[in-house]
């Protein structure tokens, strides 16, 4: 009696290209975790070079390369790719993105890079805040609640290891990491909001490309002002953080087309991970207590309030069915 063989699993190249422009939660929880650890290698290399080449210069060089990189795209594509309905908002978003990624930036060299990543997950919170100020959104008791436990988990990161007196008198000197960090997470928040209420008619690769072009114009002057000449190393790094920027986006966009935003919830989180591995490995870190303590409060805060949204976006949805 013979036995039949499964069958040979192919990993030849055709295969695997076309698995990964295939729909399914596999593919897309591969395109979230690219997403992840793109995150990091940029927040690692912005790390790196922020500390030879000051923020704004940072900034405008990876906005640079970010043009450069995506400019080909543009031209294959065609006329209609640079087509923009809203070419003052583009103006907003860049003026935004400037604050936030040079204020990232600054915070990347003062502090962990788990610290970092673990922040980031602030910006839900403060896009709660904001929808409600500006859009006039309800805000439910859930949502409350989870936005409270959110800064309480900010607090205790703030304050944990330099104490209230500490922490003001770091915040008076402008020499702490977490205010950088809460900054650039409200000016990223205010910017998916004007996304949410204006920008709904503009195409991907407009939004990507005139948002690179206005930040990199916004950050010439103010990086002039502070300019220090960058070394071959930090042009390649900062080439690698332009590109990285961009594809940060594409992967991003490839994993909600495969699976469902909800599905891939629980991975946004893989970034915390990585980057906690990837600070102790590459800069001998290691998160503090009440970073953790934290992490342990945000996290679950962050996670209930992506639950809760995607639950009522399905009830919206089939109220509307």
């Amino acid at each position: 009696m013979t036995q039949t063989q499964a069958p040979k699993k192919d990993f030849s190249l055709p295969s695997i290209i076309k698995w990964l422009g295939q729909k399914g939660y596999s593919q897309g929880v591969f395109w979230i975790i690219l997403v992840a650890l793109t995150s990091n290698m940029n927040d690692i290399l912005m790390r790196i070079a922020g500390v030879n080449i000051p923020p704004q210069e940072v900034t405008f060089f990876r906005y640079f390369f970010a043009t450069l990189t995506l400019f080909p795209v543009m031209l294959i594509i065609g006329k209609k790719s640079f087509y923009t309905k809203r070419p003052s908002l583009h103006i907003i978003r860049s003026l935004l993105l400037f604050g936030a990624m040079s204020c990232w930036t600054k915070g990347l060299t003062m502090s962990p890079l788990s610290t970092g990543s673990i922040l980031a997950q602030t910006t839900q919170l403060f896009v709660l805040i904001m929808a409600y100020v500006f859009l006039k959104e309800p805000v439910g008791w859930q949502r409350t609640l989870a936005t409270i436990a959110g800064f309480t988990g900010v607090l205790i990161i703030a304050l944990g290891d330099a104490g209230p007196e500490g922490f003001i008198e770091s915040f008076l000197s402008m020499n702490n990491a977490t205010l950088f960090f809460l900054a650039a997470a409200m000016m990223f928040a205010l910017s998916d909001i004007i996304n949410k209420r204006f920008v709904v008619d503009e195409s991907t690769l407009s939004m990507m490309f005139y948002i690179a072009v206005g930040t990199m114009l916004i950050a010439l002057y103010p990086a002039i002002l502070v300019w220090k000449t960058p070394t071959l190393k930090d042009l390649v790094y900062l080439l690698i953080l332009g590109a990285g920027g961009n594809l940060i986006l594409f992967f991003l966009l490839k994993a909600f087309a495969a699976t469902d935003v909800s599905a891939l919830s629980p991975f946004r989180y893989v970034e915390i991970l990585s980057a906690v591995i990837l600070g102790y490995l590459i800069f001998s870190e290691a998160p503090t207590f009440w970073t953790l303590a934290g992490a342990g409060i945000i996290i679950p805060s962050t996670f209930a309030i992506s639950k809760y949204e995607t639950r009522q976006q399905q009830k919206k949805r089939q109220e509307e069915s």
